[in-house]
């Protein structure tokens, strides 16, 4: 792996609005790859580049979720502008224990077409040469059929080429037709990822797994598996080896937003930087207990 490897992090960002308690709604801008994309460059600082892949339309909120991605220091050579298009909306509420429910809409967001346009043509032929291809369960769901055989396509010729893929899981029920149909996709799309950085209620909820045993028996051939586990421990498969690594905890929990992202972030920041995996996730559960201490998805810089 190059010191200073080239990332790119493949999905959708939305508006976001926060629902607080007075009533009011707060507007930013979220979404699981956007989140870890940012936290990633932060947690990388001056090493290597990191590049958002998404098709948002030419109004003022794709505008301005531009600049904000400028100034984080993203690269926004892959993103596509489709006219008279929009991005994806949806609203964040979180109960007293800091638990959150979402509301969606984006049913006609413009990254369902991210794969299928002309423009998307260069950005496909450049990707497996990146050093790291990364996607979630949430962009295998939005990129719809064609997308997602064309996104395949890619990961195994990046994997050809040597670079790595890493697949957070992110199920989300209502974004598939049904559940065969979200197995269908994420097993042909497992079969070539090099880090699996699996949320453990997701593949109870997606596969039936009963516990972590099973998760891991389930991926004899990935190489580096993440089992994340929200306060508890999470545990990690990498060449054979195994750890447990204790969560962070904190004394009050304001919004688990992003929680998973941050520590995706930091753990993956932490391998390419050459941490080992339990260093790697220390991070991750450093980064990710900071971030639940924080309303929304993306906390202040510093």
């Amino acid at each position: 792996m190059s010191t200073q490897p080239r990332i790119a992090l493949i999905g959708e960002c939305m508006i976001e609005l926060q629902h607080r308690a007075d009533g009011s709604l707060h507007q930013s801008f979220g979404g699981d790859t956007l989140n870890t994309a940012v936290y990633l460059r932060r947690e990388l600082g001056d090493t290597g580049s990191v590049d958002y892949v998404t098709a948002l339309g030419d109004d003022s909120f794709s505008d301005a979720m531009c600049r904000q991605w400028t100034e984080e220091g993203l690269g926004l050579g892959r993103v596509q502008r489709l006219a008279g298009r929009l991005p994806g909306l949806y609203c964040i509420q979180t109960d007293a224990n800091g638990e959150r429910k979402f509301l969606y809409w984006r049913n006609e967001a413009a990254v369902r077409d991210c794969f299928t346009t002309p423009a998307a043509e260069p950005i496909l032929a450049a990707l497996p040469d990146y050093d790291v291809v990364y996607f979630s369960g949430i962009t295998l769901a939005v990129l719809g059929e064609v997308g997602r055989e064309r996104l395949l396509q890619t990961l195994i010729e990046t994997r050809r080429r040597a670079g790595k893929v890493v697949f957070d899981n992110n199920y989300r029920p209502r974004l598939w037709a049904s559940v065969e149909a979200a197995r269908a996709a994420y097993g042909r799309v497992l079969a070539e990822v090099d880090i699996a950085l699996l949320t453990e209620d997701d593949e109870r909820a997606l596969f039936g797994y009963a516990d972590s045993e099973q998760v891991f028996a389930a991926y004899p051939e990935i190489e580096e598996v993440v089992l994340k586990r929200g306060a508890d421990a999470c545990l990690i498969r990498c060449n054979g080896e195994r750890f447990c690594v204790p969560a962070i905890k904190v004394e009050k929990v304001v919004d688990t937003t992003a929680a998973g992202d941050s520590f995706s972030a930091a753990y993956l920041a932490g391998r390419l930087k050459g941490s080992s995996p339990k260093q790697a996730a220390l991070a991750g559960h450093r980064l990710a207990s900071r971030v639940i201490q924080v309303p929304g998805a993306l906390i202040p810089r510093g």
